[in-house]
């Protein structure tokens, strides 16, 4: 007896040096490895933040293993337009990222973003995100920052203040140059002014993200404008939330989605992404002509005081909601009005019913100009088309990306996209409508934004890639938000790891911080 526990402990003795140690040891799981193959069963060994080995991993210890059986292992998800800026302070674990498998957000799109984006991400290191963080330096402020809100070109003078700001943007690690030209002061953009800052990011191989000037009735002009704009640059395109809105564009993603692979087929570098709901989400000035919110606040009031200016706003918004084919305001419902909260989940139709007024359009009008005098508010615009989300779902070069800020849990009426982007995906158009398979779902929220944005140690399960992985039930994911009740998170994700370290464990946040910020290196 003795002689067999000498030969076990020396067997176990040997074992035990040669066994490799892992800070963290995942068992058993089905793995999707982030580039669209099938899945595996398989283990992965993650030391020192990085993916150690995935195999069959039998000669590992670790003080923690992760059993994985029935649990899908993936990258974690990578949201490639997100506006997090103003909210990393507010709430720094990033619940509503992690809940729904995001572990890296790319932030300053939609010509938003820090104009000074060393000490922008100087300040996030020392914030300690529970996300990774890259960015995007965002023409609408490069522009404010010279010229302010002017409605006009700019001078040669300024036209170079603003290349040099996107240069050093470029050169403190942006990971391209950002447009929105539906918003103020963008829109009062030209072509020519948007190529000459696009070629300052490419320069140092920055890619070009574009909120088109237009994704309505103009949609095949923005789209023309957006790829030439790339073009003439030299650099890959990133078209946001692409999709058609009101119902008079219904369908027309049969002429939008083949001029995306037109401009593939001639060898640019263009793709894109969307949100899988059939409402978006902006500000209420958006339905007043762009002329009415030029300079500052004080202009705008002092416009929308005058009776011309408010005759000539209604007819411009009744002309609007005609195309729509609709008799009142009940498409925009506001998100968050500061002026007056109890206004938060109804819509200008209702709001101006709470207001006494006569219900009609009309009334409605001169209801979002008074809303507009009090400073604006965020809102979400109810008239897409499921069958266009579907077809526009269906092209291979296309990303997923919630197009929303960090929430903080309770506050305003948000967009559900904020909270439920990829489970809304992996369970109503993977696991329900079988719109994509899980690994092509799988592909386009993890290899394909790391690729595109060259965030090269980023979006595969492989050795030596940073360990940013996700474990989901993909029979249990589900997104709980909704447009009535948006404050739910997501279920369904089991464990989420950010750079090798456990952050959402059995389902909950542990209150871990261990995002980085993802400077892109001068290539």
């Amino acid at each position: 007896m003795k002689k067999i526990i000498l030969v076990f402990s020396i067997l176990l003795s040997a074992f035990c040096i040669n066994a490799q140690q892992a800070d963290i040891l995942i068992k058993h799981g089905k793995i999707l490895d982030g580039t669209g193959n099938s899945w595996f069963y398989g283990d992965i060994a993650i030391k020192n933040g990085k993916i150690l080995d995935i195999g069959h991993l039998n000669n590992y210890t670790s003080p923690k293993i992760i059993d994985a059986t029935g649990l899908i292992v993936a990258p974690g998800f990578i949201d490639v337009h997100t506006h997090i800026e103003g909210d990393e302070k507010k709430n720094p674990l990033a619940e509503s990222f992690l809940y729904d498998g995001v572990t890296t957000v790319v932030t300053g799109n939609c010509g938003t973003s820090e104009t000074n984006l060393k000490k922008y991400f100087n300040a996030l290191d020392s914030i300690h995100l529970s996300i990774n963080v890259a960015s995007l330096i965002g023409h609408n402020d490069v522009r404010k920052a010279v010229m302010g809100r002017a409605m006009r070109d700019p001078n040669e003078e300024e036209m170079k203040k603003m290349e040099a700001i996107v240069e050093q943007a470029m050169k403190d690690g942006a990971v391209g140059f950002s447009t929105g030209l539906i918003y103020i002061p963008g829109t009062y953009s030209k072509t020519e002014e948007v190529v000459r800052l696009a070629k300052a990011a490419s320069k140092y191989n920055g890619i070009y993200a574009s909120h088109m000037r237009d994704e309505s009735d103009s949609v095949i002009f923005a789209i023309e404008e957006a790829i030439n704009i790339g073009r003439q640059a030299n650099m890959p395109v990133e078209i946001s939330h692409f999709k058609l809105s009101g119902q008079q564009n219904w369908g027309r993603s049969k002429e939008t989605v083949p001029m995306i692979t037109k401009a593939r087929a001639e060898g640019l570098d263009v793709t894109i992404d969307q949100y899988p709901y059939t409402a978006s989400s902006t500000n209420l000035g958006t339905l007043l002509p762009d002329w009415v919110l030029a300079d500052n606040q004080d202009s705008v009031i002092t416009r929308l005081n005058r009776p011309a200016v408010q005759k000539e706003v209604t007819a411009y918004m009744l002309a609007k909601l005609k195309k729509r084919k609709l008799k009142h305001f009940s498409y925009p419902v506001v998100a968050y009005f500061s002026a007056d909260t109890s206004f938060n989940g109804k819509s200008i139709e209702e709001v101006n019913i709470l207001k006494g007024r006569k219900h009609s359009a009309k009334e409605e009008t001169i209801t979002v100009m008074e809303m507009m005098k009090q400073g604006g508010a965020g809102m979400v615009f109810h008239g897409m088309s499921d069958e266009d989300v579907k077809r526009i779902m269906q092209y291979p070069f296309n990303m997923f990306a919630s197009d929303a800020g960090i929430r903080v849990f309770g506050s305003g009426n948000p967009h559900p996209r904020g909270y439920g982007t990829n489970a809304r995906v992996l369970s109503k158009y993977v696991r329900d409508e079988k719109v994509l398979s899980l690994e092509e779902a799988v592909r386009r929220m993890t290899s394909l934004p790391a690729q595109k944005f060259q965030l090269k140690d980023r979006g595969l399960l492989r050795e030596g890639f940073a360990a940013d992985i996700v474990l989901f039930n993909a029979d249990e994911v589900k997104d709980n938000a909704t447009y009535e009740k948006p404050h739910q998170y997501t279920t369904g994700f089991k464990y989420v790891i950010v750079n090798g370290v456990v952050t959402i464990e059995n389902g909950k946040h542990n209150g871990i911080r261990n995002g980085q910020t993802l400077r892109k290196p001068i290539n």
